[in-house]
């Protein structure tokens, strides 16, 4: 599992490589919550999806994108914000889901 660094920004878009697969991602934090998007080699995967802690954000292997990214809550059971990603709120890639 890896964890992927992220600022306190309301809106922030960076590439990384998972797995092997080149990825550009972006949250975005609304009125109704944190949410992501993600291409893979300029192909959109997901799209303004909610962010849920512990919850997958890619979800569809038919999708082409091998394994998961979730946010986790260190400290109980809240969807994760902007204002306290890499604090709080984790992003981690699981390269076996």
């Amino acid at each position: 599992m890896l964890t992927i660094s992220l600022e306190k920004k309301e809106q922030q878009s960076f590439g990384v490589n998972l797995g092997g697969q080149n990825c550009t991602v972006t949250l975005s934090q609304q009125d109704k919550g944190l949410f992501f998007s993600m291409y893979m080699n300029e192909k959109p995967i997901a799209l303004n999806v909610l962010c849920l802690n512990d919850v997958k954000l890619v979800r569809y292997k038919y999708l082409g994108f091998i394994g998961d990214l979730f946010f986790n809550d260190s400290q109980g059971n809240d969807n994760p914000t902007y204002s306290e990603l890499g604090d709080r709120f984790s992003l981690y890639y699981d390269g076996d889901a």
